[in-house]
């Protein structure tokens, strides 16, 4: 079946969900000049974007305002309205079940709605992170209840989303795209689409090709990071400086990538996305331990950070039970508002059943609702009342030499704290 290309006029996208994917990606389309409407479940979502007012850090109100003033971007609650746009991205959460298997229903749901609205001549591309044989096992038979045929009368494709919050070097718009599609027509449709506002594309043989592309970076951080985790906990044992190691390492100018210590993985992909693959891989009766020992060692670092708090206090001669522990940081990176996933958040349940008195200061989150916690101010009489304060995340502009110097203990688990003989504890 012949169709226009997408560039003989101004085409209209539209984005099933507007969250930390679906908003940077459409305003990266309409600084491009296209037309984008916006899907999302939530009527105060849509309220807020059709006000001009962003809720994602990486989409300040000041970018997004003029682009719905000037009526490139606007929200809607309603399915018909994408019948008629040319194009449809579904940036929607896959997170995993309680028993650690994909969870596609927001996705096949979407599909569901989208296949009564569906016409001859539609794209619809997948970008939820997701196992390989997703678009074309799931997402496709789903979409043809429409009675239209993936690859013949509509165009189906998968596109990793990469987003990487906080980051300014490489954007929606500058990191490389990967797509692939059912069909090499396809593939050609989306690589049309993303090529009208992303500099570069990387078309690949199929939809699995892409899906397993993005586990695999995922996967690839989620298992050095393990690694030098694990090292952490072995040198904190022989009484070697880690940092200094890592430090050393990447001075040789080949063969090496230095990955970081830390308190444990955050975000919604890297503690997630790698148990997708080995989900996937038990229908082949392989079993993938080094991803799972992977994500095991992680998991097992926040419990090895509270250890190393109370053996500081102890330094100190004091208990934990009683102290009063200051974090800085609950967000699960440097410089974004988002916790999902964050390790803070286990490390807080951990010192409270130690019977820790938890405080937290975090410029960019004002509060945990569920443990029932607010940012309080960093400054000299915070840092003093504390016992210890332990660094989680080291945002940006944040006054180490003043942590340093007017707190009594300091646990350092990002090492950016100036050393002090007795007083830093670090990861």
């Amino acid at each position: 079946m012949a169709h226009a290309p997408l560039t003989s006029a101004a085409p209209r996208v539209g984005i099933v969900g507007l969250g930390y994917v679906g908003l940077p990606l459409a305003a990266t389309f309409a600084e491009a000049g296209v037309s984008v409407l916006g899907l999302d479940a939530i009527q105060s979502k849509v309220d807020t974007i059709n006000g001009g007012v962003s809720y994602i850090a990486d989409v300040p109100s000041d970018r997004l305002a003029p682009l719905v003033e000037g009526g490139l971007v606007r929200a809607t609650t309603s399915w018909d309205e994408l019948r008629a746009v040319d194009a449809i991205i579904i940036c929607l959460p896959t997170p995993l079940t309680e028993h650690r298997e994909p969870d596609l229903s927001a996705v096949l749901g979407a599909c569901e709605s989208l296949a009564q609205r569906l016409r001859p001549g539609h794209l619809v591309v997948l970008e939820s992170t997701t196992y390989p044989g997703t678009t074309r096992d799931e997402v496709a038979p789903v979409l043809e209840r429409s009675g239209l045929r993936a690859g013949r009368d509509f165009h189906l494709a998968f596109s990793p989303e990469r987003v990487d919050p906080g980051r300014t070097d490489w954007t929606t718009a500058t990191t490389p795209k990967v797509v692939g599609g059912l069909t090499p027509e396809c593939t050609s449709r989306a690589v049309e689409l993303y090529a009208l506002a992303c500099e570069t594309i990387v078309p690949v043989s199929g939809p699995e090709v892409a899906e397993l592309t993005k586990l695999l970076e995922n996967i690839f951080r989620s298992v050095n990071i393990a690694l030098v985790n694990e090292l952490a906990m072995l040198c904190d044992r022989m009484g070697i400086d880690v940092w200094d190691v890592i430090d050393a390492a990447a001075t040789k100018p080949f063969g090496y990538m230095p990955f970081r210590p830390g308190p444990g993985l955050g975000g919604h992909c890297i503690p997630i996305d790698p148990f997708y693959l080995t989900w996937k891989a038990r229908e082949y009766d392989l079993h993938t331990e080094f991803i799972e020992l992977a994500g095991k060692i992680n998991s097992q670092m926040p419990q090895f950070c509270v250890t190393k708090v109370g053996r500081a206090l102890n330094s100190h001669r004091k208990a934990l039970n009683g102290s009063r522990v200051l974090l800085i940081g609950v967000s699960y990176k440097a410089d974004v508002n988002d916790t999902r996933e964050s390790p803070s958040l286990r490390i807080i349940e951990l010192l409270r059943a130690d019977g820790a008195d938890v405080t937290y200061h975090d410029p960019h989150v004002e509060g945990l609702a569920k443990q029932g916690l607010r940012s309080v101010p960093l400054d000299a009489e915070t840092l003093r009342r504390s016992d210890v304060t332990v660094v989680v995340t080291a945002h940006a502009g944040i006054d180490w030499d003043m942590v340093v110097r007017e707190a009594p203990l300091v646990v350092d688990l990002r090492n950016v704290v100036p050393e002090t003989d007795g007083k830093v504890w670090r990861l």
